[in-house]
C-alpha cells in the first residue's frame, strides 16, 4: 500500500471518490477532514496511484498508543473490488491486529475479506449494521463530481419554520465544557475513552446545540472524523418541543454553506428516528452502514 500525503494527490482522490458515492462516503468524508487541517491525525493508503482499487484511512501511528481504545483505533475502507479485500488485509501490515479496533465502511462485501483476515490472525470479529441515510445533494456529488454541496435554497428542505428562535432557547455552537453531558447520554459512551473522543469531536469538528432556559444544552448534535453526524440527543424534559428539529435545520444549513459533506446512520428498527430525520430530506441510501469490531484473543471482552 502507498501512503498518500501530497495535498494535490489527496484533492484528486477526494474528487475521484465522489464518483463512487454512496459506497465511498465513509472514506470521502474522512478525506474531507484530512484536507481541512486533519485534526484527528489520519493518513490515507491506496493500493496504487493514480489508478487505485482500495483506499484505507487509518490514524497515524502516534494516535494508536492505547491497544484498548476502539474510539481511536478506527480504520475506514472503500474498495472498487471489495471481494478482493482479503488479499490486502492478509498480506500486509496495514492493520494492527494486536489492538482492539473498528473497521468501518459502506460495502457489506468487505466483510468476507475481513473475516478471512481476522481468522488468520486469531482475532475475534463482531459485525454490526445500520441504515445509511443521505440527502439528495450528497448523491448529486456523484453525478456532478464538483465536490460541492448545493446551497440551502436549492434543496427545498424545511426553512424559516424551524429557524425561528423560541423564548428562553438559543441555538449555539456546542462548547467542549459540555463533553461530559454528551458522554453521559451517548449509548456508546459513558467511559473515559469515549469522553476523550467526544472532547476532540466537539473541539475540532462542527457541533451544535440548543441552550435551554438555564443556559445549558437541552438538544445537541456532533460530527465524527468521517463526516458522519451523530450523538444527537435531547434531554427528556425538553423532548417533543421542536428544539432538535431547529438544531438539525440550522446545523445542516451551516454544513452546506461550508461545503462539508454529511450523512447519518440509524438502526433499521428505530422507526421514530427514521421518521424524524426524513423531514429534513434524509432517505435510505442504496448501501448500508457497516462496522466490524475486532478483538485480539488477549483483549476479547467477557
Amino acid at each position: 500500500m502507498i501512503l498518500l500525503n501530497n495535498s494535490h494527490k489527496l484533492l484528486a482522490l477526494y474528487k475521484s471518490l465522489a464518483r463512487s458515492i454512496p459506497e465511498s462516503l465513509k472514506v470521502y468524508g474522512s478525506v474531507y477532514h484530512i484536507n481541512h487541517g486533519n485534526p484527528f491525525n489520519m493518513e490515507v493508503l491506496v493500493d496504487s496511484w493514480p489508478e487505485y482499487q482500495m483506499v484505507i484511512i487509518r490514524p497515524q501511528k502516534q494516535e494508536m498508543t492505547d491497544d484498548m481504545d476502539s474510539y481511536r483505533n478506527v480504520y475506514r475502507m472503500f474498495s472498487k473490488e471489495p471481494q478482493k479485500s482479503e488479499e490486502v488485509l492478509k498480506n500486509c501490515e496495514i492493520i494492527n491486529w494486536k489492538q482492539r479496533l473498528q473497521i468501518q465502511g459502506f460495502q457489506e462485501s468487505l466483510g468476507e475479506g475481513i473475516r478471512v483476515a481476522t481468522f488468520s490472525k486469531s482475532v475475534k470479529v463482531e459485525h454490526s449494521r445500520a441504515l445509511l441515510l443521505v440527502t439528495e445533494d450528497i448523491l448529486k456529488l456523484n453525478a456532478s463530481n464538483k465536490s460541492k454541496l448545493g446551497s440551502w435554497a436549492e434543496t427545498g428542505h424545511p426553512d424559516d419554520e424551524f429557524e425561528s428562535e423560541t423564548p428562553n432557547f438559543k441555538y449555539a455552537q456546542l462548547d467542549v465544557s459540555y463533553s461530559g453531558l454528551v458522554n453521559d447520554n451517548w449509548k456508546r459512551g459513558k467511559n473515559e475513552r469515549s469522553l476523550h473522543y467526544i472532547k476532540r469531536c466537539i473541539e475540532d469538528l462542527p457541533a451544535a446545540c440548543m441552550l435551554g432556559p438555564e443556559g445549558v444544552p437541552v438538544s445537541w448534535v456532533t460530527m465524527d472524523p468521517s463526516c458522519e453526524v451523530g450523538m444527537a440527543y435531547s434531554v427528556e424534559k425538553y423532548r417533543r418541543t421542536g428544539n432538535m428539529a431547529r438544531v438539525m435545520v440550522r446545523y445542516m444549513k451551516y454544513l452546506r454553506q461550508k461545503n462539508i459533506p454529511f450523512y447519518l446512520s440509524v438502526l433499521e428498527e428505530n422507526e421514530d428516528s427514521r421518521r424524524f430525520v426524513g423531514q429534513f430530506g434524509f432517505f435510505e441510501a442504496s448501501c448500508e452502514w457497516h462496522q466490524w469490531t475486532c478483538y485480539p484473543q488477549n483483549l476479547v471482552p467477557f
